[in-house]
């Protein structure tokens, strides 16, 4: 490709299902529009890569292969530009970026229905763990000062930087003696009897950033136990049709809603629900027969084609009342707990479920927890707080102890045709008022690493979370999330992944305690640990 001293290379990458990229052309389109006269204004001219493709009706990569062509012929020492208003599979564009020589930067627009923000930092975290420099930015417009003066540093020097005064290394903060112990307790627990983790299949939508690598895990204790999708599928099968009715009369009998139609290509019927019940209790006596303390399920690629999406399924695993199911023994599996499940077969999300499990356990804390996507924020247009909000928004299900109202205050409604043709009803609620630690594992020049801080969930009025639920999936649960001491940029900033660990605790005191305890753990554990921002006082750590 020819180029000039001012030439900025474009690529932009989307989903493998051509449904999704269709529907998400449109946006993608406006959004390079943008980007491209930003770039203008600074004198630089922005080139597009691959071409419009009229006849699947969008211009993305939407597979590796095509990724690999579309960098092989391009010049690997011109700088280049990932935008992001999608959705994207990492894996289609690593080997093109891993062996890019010039600087690259990736983009997202900053909206709640186009999920470029989530797509962008999923790809962020794939870099970072591959080891590839880059800098990352974000607008609502690409017409305000932050984006602007950012990105006039990335064209002049390669490189976009961002404070993160935030941070801080666990070795200065002040982790209580209490802490500590418990924390100890645990590691030495889990270095001698150890733990499984049940992974079936990895890499979910291209997620490589979501992959441990076993040598990692080791030091943790934890060992991987690979299982297949379609061993779940046929488990779910074989699942009697008295144990997958049982499953749901006990879901309505607590006061659960599903949203049924009769149309089975765009509304949530009961056949549906049955089969997501089955796959329920398939997934808990696979479990159990390999003694897995914690599973991922794949969620999209491979069991989209053959059953009802897993959301059922993943909202009452990480739930502790739940409906009770019986192995082979005749023995109910679990009773009382969570079988910690780890959406999108994350397993750093799955390492963070089995450490919050283990030490909310200690500390008498509500043991409920899950990962979200870290979607999108916004101010509050209805004026009830002055506080940032973040939209937490897992895509799918949310354990419902996290709801306001329980299992009275959750419903289920078809997951959208786009991603799931055989349908299958999410675990939907608003997430109840009250104190969290949200955390994140990942993966950065060979090591595991851990961060963490506190936050609060607030109610906001219900047209303002209605309108926020329209400006991202009304199909799935919501969180209205208030960082302490982390602002909407220093959390884009250092974050490595789209998805947020999150769980309760019963006091703001209580809290800051399970925040030091989880911390000291993944210490002791070999992990390097940062938390970030505030008490909810605003004292430091």
């Amino acid at each position: 490709m020819a180029k000039t001293s001012k030439t900025i290379l474009l690529v932009a990458n989307g989903d493998l299902r051509n449904s999704a990229n269709k529907v998400c052309w449109p946006a993608q389109k406006t959004m390079e529009q943008t980007l491209s006269a930003a770039v203008a204004t600074l004198g630089y001219k922005l080139v597009r890569t691959h071409a419009y493709k009229p006849a699947v009706k969008h211009g993305f990569i939407s597979s590796q292969k095509e990724g690999m062509e579309v960098f092989s012929k391009i010049d690997p020492k011109t700088p280049i530009i990932v935008a992001e208003a999608v959705w994207q599979y990492s894996h289609h564009l690593l080997p093109g970026l891993i062996s890019h020589q010039a600087p690259i930067l990736t983009v997202a627009n900053w909206s709640g229905t186009w999920p470029g923000l989530v797509g962008m930092l999923n790809l962020n975290g794939s870099l970072t763990k591959a080891g590839v420099s880059y800098s990352t930015l974000w607008s609502d417009d690409f017409t305000d000062a932050y984006f602007l003066t950012g990105l006039a540093n990335w064209l002049k020097t390669g490189v976009a930087k961002h404070k993160t005064a935030h941070i801080k290394p666990l070795a200065k903060a002040a982790v209580p003696s209490k802490a500590r112990a418990i924390a100890k307790k645990i590691a030495a627990d889990l270095r001698t009897k150890k733990s499984i983790m049940g992974i079936f299949d990895e890499g979910c939508m291209g997620m490589y950033n979501a992959i441990i690598p076993d040598e990692l895990l080791f030091q943790t204790g934890v060992y991987k136990e690979r299982l297949s999708q379609s061993a779940l599928y046929y488990g779910a099968t074989q699942v009697s049709d008295e144990d997958a009715a049982a499953v749901y009369q006990w879901l309505l009998k607590k006061g659960m809603t599903f949203r049924l139609g009769a149309d089975e290509k765009t509304e949530l019927t009961e056949s549906q629900v049955l089969w997501q019940c089955r796959t329920y209790v398939a997934a808990l006596r696979i479990a159990d027969e390999f003694g897995c303390e914690s599973i991922g399920i794949q969620y999209q690629q491979g069991l989209k084609d053959l059953l009802p999406a897993s959301d059922l399924v993943e909202g009452l695993l990480n739930n502790s009342d739940r409906p009770p199911v019986k192995n082979a023994n005749g023995k109910v599996i679990r009773t009382g707990q969570p079988l910690t499940h780890f959406n999108e077969v994350d397993e750093c999300a799955g390492l963070d479920g089995l450490f919050t499990n283990r030490v909310h356990t200690a500390l008498g804390q509500p043991v409920e927890n899950t990962l979200h996507d870290l979607r999108w924020g916004d101010w509050d247009h209805s004026g009830s707080t002055k506080e940032y909000v973040w939209v937490f928004l897992i895509s799918g299900s949310a354990p419902p102890a996290h709801h306001i109202g329980g299992y009275k205050g959750t419903d289920s409604l078809r997951q959208p045709s786009m991603y799931f043709r055989l349908g299958g009803g999410t675990v939907r609620g608003i997430a109840k008022p009250g104190e969290i630690v949200w955390s994140r594992v990942f993966v950065e020049n060979g090591k595991l690493k851990m961060d963490l801080g506190r936050a609060k969930v607030i109610t906001l009025p219900k047209e303002e979370t209605e309108r926020r639920w329209k400006e991202t999936t009304v199909q799935w649960p919501i969180m209205h999330a208030v960082t302490y001491g982390v602002s909407r940029d220093q959390m884009m900033a250092r974050h490595k992944a789209n998805h947020i660990q999150v769980a309760y605790a019963n006091s703001a005191k209580e809290a800051d305690l399970a925040l030091y305890t989880k911390a000291a753990l993944a210490a002791e554990l070999g992990l390097e640990v940062c938390v970030a921002g505030t008490k909810a006082d605003g004292s430091a750590f």
